[in-house]
């Protein structure tokens, strides 16, 4: 019985830390396209691996005015408007980055890395919409400040270009993660 309930227990903490939920980045600029890459990491007890970085090859552009959705690193390929083709795993600090389609086991929900790793934060740059100029003074590292293995600020303020906000919501066992770009 002992066993059984350490079982459930351990299933229950995993089940509920599954990829820490959908992300969603909304750019309500009408003037900046974003782009960017994602990050999600394992920040359970101080570990900060795995960590996964998208990679499509190139960054996720996001354009002027749209809404991304990222529900998990597999289901996001068929439902996103901009979908991340290949992700990154880094599996501890130093190790080379092990390129992963979307539909690698251990990437679709239930797998290892998915199960271990929630978003965390974004690095981004905003280009002119529709243009490969970029806006200098609009960019940066963004994500949930109180975690260990991130730095970044939840809030990035680029007076008169815009700002970035990042911040999560729970509704129930729902969770909502947000980059809000105005």
């Amino acid at each position: 019985m002992k066993k059984f309930l350490l079982l459930l227990g351990i299933c229950s903490v995993s089940t509920a830390y599954a990829q820490g939920g959908t992300l969603i980045i909304q750019n309500f600029t009408t003037n900046y396209d974003f782009h960017g890459s994602l990050y999600a990491n394992n920040n359970v007890g101080g570990g900060c691996y795995p960590m996964v970085i998208s990679k499509v090859p190139d960054e996720i552009i996001v354009p002027a005015g749209a809404t991304a959705k990222y529900e998990n690193y597999r289901d996001q390929f068929s439902t996103s408007g901009y979908p991340v083709s290949t992700w990154n795993v880094y599996l501890a600090a130093g190790s080379a980055a092990s390129p992963r389609p979307w539909s690698h086991p251990s990437l679709v929900p239930g797998g290892v890395i998915s199960n271990n790793t929630k978003w965390s934060m974004s690095k981004y740059q905003m280009y002119h919409a529709g243009t490969s100029v970029p806006e200098t003074y609009f960019n940066g590292d963004i994500g949930e400040t109180a975690l260990p293995c991130n730095t970044a600020p939840d809030f990035v303020d680029s007076p008169p270009y815009g700002s970035a906000k990042w911040f999560t919501i729970t509704s129930g066992t729902d969770v909502y993660t947000y980059l809000v770009i105005q």
